[in-house]
């Protein structure tokens, strides 16, 4: 009843653009200005990733298994912030989002972490942000979503240039779409005029958000016996599933018998 009520209050405020949570079998679900679930944490598990969409995000551990500095532009419930805080101590993690209802509730009711000397949390624009000058990142993860579509500052091949500028050499680019967008094969497009060193898509279990990986530097070859062994490793390490996400890179992507293309 209390989140009921939470609920309630938050989206009499401003219905538009009503932040607000909601509880349902042992799931606490953030949403921003609709039903759509923009973060989720189950109660029991409150640092696992309970989104699918979350933990193909974490795929990037397949190409850098030990990030020392992380990017995060939106922060929702603090999923990726929490889980890359509490099972990679070599990292420090920054995150930027632009709604301060969204970081009170990351912070109230989903138990994100106050900031420390790993973990700093910014209220502001994203795109802005990217584009000061600032410390080399390994990893820059965007998911910058409404209720309704992705945040259009977020989603042009200038941000995107930014992040490339930002990032350390080997680093990579990491963004949350929805190939329901009717904006995602322009955004596609995008993505690959400004990482002309490479891209990878990743289709998620949940139907319609696929992971776009942009690399900074070419990888080099990417075999897949190299890659399921890495992947059985990271499985066997965070309990997620890595071995599936070598198989589906197999969807959106080139490859043969022996090798995956980044294009």
């Amino acid at each position: 009843m209390r989140f009921f009520a939470l609920w309630r209050r938050a989206r009499a405020r401003d219905s538009a653009e009503a932040v607000y949570v909601k509880e349902r079998f042992g799931v606490r679900s953030l949403h921003i200005g609709s039903d759509t679930v923009q973060s989720a944490m189950r109660i029991a598990r409150p640092d696992e990733l309970e989104l699918a969409y979350t933990r193909s995000m974490m795929a990037f551990l397949l190409f850098n298994e030990a990030p020392r500095r992380v990017i995060l532009v939106g922060l929702g419930g603090g999923s990726l912030a929490k889980f890359i805080y509490h099972r990679m101590p070599q990292a420090t993690i920054e995150a930027v989002e632009i709604n301060p209802r969204v970081v009170a509730l990351a912070r109230e009711q989903f138990h994100l972490p106050p900031d420390d000397a790993r973990l700093a949390v910014r209220i502001g624009d994203g795109a802005q942000h990217l584009a000061r000058p600032g410390p080399a990142a390994d990893v820059i993860a965007v998911d910058g979503y409404d209720g309704h579509a992705q945040a259009e500052t977020l989603a042009t091949r200038p941000f995107y240039c930014a992040c490339r500028l930002r990032l350390a050499p080997g680093g990579m680019l990491v963004v949350n779409l929805w190939s329901s967008d009717r904006g995602f094969a322009e955004c596609l497009e995008r993505l690959e005029s400004a990482f002309p060193a490479g891209t990878l898509c990743l289709p998620a279990r949940r139907p319609g958000n696929v992971i776009v990986f942009a690399f900074r530097d070419h990888p080099g070859a990417l075999l897949w016996d190299d890659l399921r062994q890495r992947a059985r490793t990271l499985q066997a390490r965070y309990g997620i599933e890595f071995v599936s996400f070598v198989e589906a890179l197999r969807e959106m992507n080139r490859s043969d018998a022996r090798a995956l293309y980044v294009r």
